[in-house]
């Protein structure tokens, strides 16, 4: 595992979309600065992720439904209506994704949005569980397929982290510094629009640059950017990270303030929370009694509450169910398992044992402990040599842990 604070270069889905020093990138760029990064620089181009022939495919064979797709133009989004359907005899789904309808309005200047990619594209999915465990953030990936000369969307911001990936034709991007820093996921653009529009408008861009295939460009949220097509039809990854904040912790910390009894007592009767008077009246002993109780809590109890909240974000690599149940019932000794990719799990001395999940602990006698920490460590382990158990009981450990599915074979 790299050192704590420390990126290295076995964190390859990040090395994808940074080029130069990942070190660097953590210290200077993540959340406060943007970060164009070239095609030669980087690793290879992003053919092997998606491509214009994989739109086709899932526009056309996959049997998309709404909301896995949007479409736009000059900032307007167009009604799913305009562009979904019957799925036909045997399928009683009425807003199917109409390839034909898609065809005549990209034809007519439109952008195609395919979202939640990270869900859809096999290669997609596997590269978000990865930048996911490289960043520590969960991931989200949507594509924007622009005919020539078009833009989808004005300039605006979001609300998380992104990394464009260029995949395919030119596109010419504007970046500006932020009319509102560090936005909540409850804080969108629009909320600003007019000081979007004047900064956009008025304010020199910190990006100005033509994206080629295999180009990166890194935008921290709140930072304004649009994007135009050039010669030819443009397809681009967005890479969005769902960025955890400081905030967040004062929202559980906010939310295990419930326990304490005193501050859920009711206000007086007949009380106006619009009256400052009457607020003034009670503000301050709330106030004492919060911060009583923040003074109280321990790191323990927080994670344990933001372990429920965070690490359910990103679902861990895909599990092939019928293979999976053939590789538990095969199971033998000589065997190698692996921890699934891209789950998160955290192992806690005691008696019991305690194997904490993003939705559920499970619990082992304390001299399984070295075999445990062993199997989800990442490395391969072979049934047989784990440490501190019998071939017997490695077999019962590894099963269970397979069932619960912690554990992958190579038949996954």
């Amino acid at each position: 595992m790299p050192e704590a604070g420390s990126l290295r270069d076995e964190r390859p889905a990040l090395r994808r979309c940074v080029a130069g020093d990942l070190d660097e990138f953590a210290n200077s760029h993540w959340g406060s600065r943007a970060l164009l990064s070239r095609g030669p620089d980087l690793p290879a181009p992003y053919d092997d992720l998606f491509s214009l022939d994989a739109v086709d495919e899932l526009l056309s064979r996959r049997g998309l439904r709404t909301p896995f797709l949007r479409i736009a133009k000059n900032g307007s989004v167009v009604g799913d209506n305009q562009f979904t359907g019957s799925a036909g005899a045997g399928a009683e789904i009425a807003d199917q994704v109409r390839d034909d309808k898609v065809a005549a309005l990209f034809a007519g200047g439109h952008t195609v949005v395919l979202q939640a990619l990270h869900r859809t594209w096999p290669a997609l999915v596997d590269f978000s569980t990865q930048l996911a465990a490289d960043t520590g953030h969960p991931v989200q990936i949507n594509a924007y397929i622009t005919p020539p000369e078009s833009q989808g969307f004005s300039a605006h911001y979001d609300v998380h982290d992104v990394f464009v990936l260029q995949v395919a034709g030119e596109k010419h991007w504007t970046v500006h510094e932020p009319v509102y820093v560090d936005p909540l996921r409850n804080q969108p653009w629009t909320d600003h629009a007019r000081a979007v529009e004047r900064a956009a408008r008025d304010t020199a861009p910190v990006v100005d640059e033509v994206l080629r295939p295999g180009d990166a460009l890194y935008v921290p949220r709140g930072f304004l950017h649009s994007a135009k097509a050039l010669g030819g039809v443009s397809a681009h990854l967005t890479v969005g990270l769902h960025t955890m904040t400081r905030y967040l912790l004062v929202q559980e910390l906010a939310a295990l303030a419930a326990n304490e009894a005193s501050l859920r007592t009711a206000l007086p009767l007949g009380f106006d929370p619009g009256d400052p008077d009457q607020l003034a009246q009670v503000l301050p002993e709330v106030i004492d009694l919060f911060t009583q109780q923040l003074q109280s809590e321990t790191p323990e109890a927080l994670s344990e509450r933001l372990r429920r909240r965070t690490w359910s974000s990103n679902r861990p690599a895909p599990l092939a169910p019928l293979a999976h149940a053939a590789a538990i019932a095969s199971l033998a000794v000589g065997t190698t398992v692996r921890l699934r990719a891209g789950l998160r799990c955290r192992l806690v001395p005691g008696d019991p044992l305690v194997l904490q999940l993003p939705d559920r602990t499970i619990t082992f006698p304390p001299s399984t402990a070295a075999a445990v920490g062993q199997l989800i460590s990442g490395a391969d382990c072979k049934v047989g040599e784990l440490p501190a158990l019998d071939e017997s009981d490695q077999l019962v450990l590894v099963r269970r842990l397979l069932t619960e599915a912690v554990l992958v074979t190579d038949h996954r």
